[in-house]
């Protein structure tokens, strides 16, 4: 985090939530405060205690924390086990952080299809008159593979074979150039799907076909994948 950003009368909260769009909100929010000069703070809020997350929303947990540091994040929050309406963790938070803008993204899923139906929206603009509210349109592209067409994500890993090809797997050995969540396709017997990884500071994703990966692979991290 950026130690040194200048104190002005404004500030930016970014709130994302699980899911690919998490990336351009941070990115939207990063903007506007170095634009501007201020204080940037990114918030999530979950269901769960950040131990019990399973591997697809630690997935993005980790992810979100390196665009943090690269975006120069005066803070990432993270709220647990709240029980409040989403509306007042962020209108509190926005209290606390002095906030004059908010970003949030228009999305339909789980807990955030609240802003699609607009309560969110007017509940925010209730509980903060006096707060900018950025509302980012959010689109579905083919990395939104986060929809009926995919199981719910899993620990895998990405192990670099003899030919230079990739492997799926989903046993951690020394062996493995790449830890990740594999997005298996719904109506397949065998591992097809989307491979999604973080390399430096990175995230991709690429395609997995009986196994392989079918696509170009970015240069292996020197240090290794991690340890789930």
């Amino acid at each position: 985090m950026d130690q040194n950003q200048t104190q002005t009368d404004e500030c930016i909260l970014t709130c994302v939530y699980y899911g690919p769009n998490g990336e351009k909100l941070i990115k939207r929010g990063g903007k506007i405060a170095k634009k501007l000069g201020c204080p940037f703070y990114i918030l999530t809020v979950n269901e769960a205690d950040v131990d019990d997350l399973d591997h697809d929303k630690s997935h993005y947990l980790e992810y979100w924390e390196t665009l943090a540091d690269e975006y120069n994040a005066t803070e990432f929050i993270i709220k647990s086990n709240s029980k409040r309406p989403i509306s007042k963790v962020i209108a509190q938070v926005a209290k606390d952080k002095q906030a004059t803008q908010v970003v949030i993204g228009q999305t339909a899923r789980n807990r955030w299809q609240e802003i699609t139906k607009g309560s969110l929206i007017n509940s925010l603009l209730k509980e903060l008159p006096f707060v900018d509210l950025h509302i980012i349109a959010m689109t579905r592209g083919l990395e939104n593979y986060k929809d009926e067409h995919f199981e719910t994500g899993v620990r895998a890993y990405l192990v670099k074979t003899d030919d230079d090809k990739y492997r799926l797997s989903f046993n951690h050995t020394h062996s493995c150039s790449h830890s990740g969540v594999f997005y298996k396709e719904i109506g397949t017997d065998f591992n097809n799907g989307v491979f999604s990884f973080i390399n430096g500071n990175k995230k991709c994703d690429v395609h997995v076909t009986d196994d392989y990966v079918q696509e170009y692979m970015p240069p292996q991290q020197k240090s290794g994948a991690s340890k789930p």
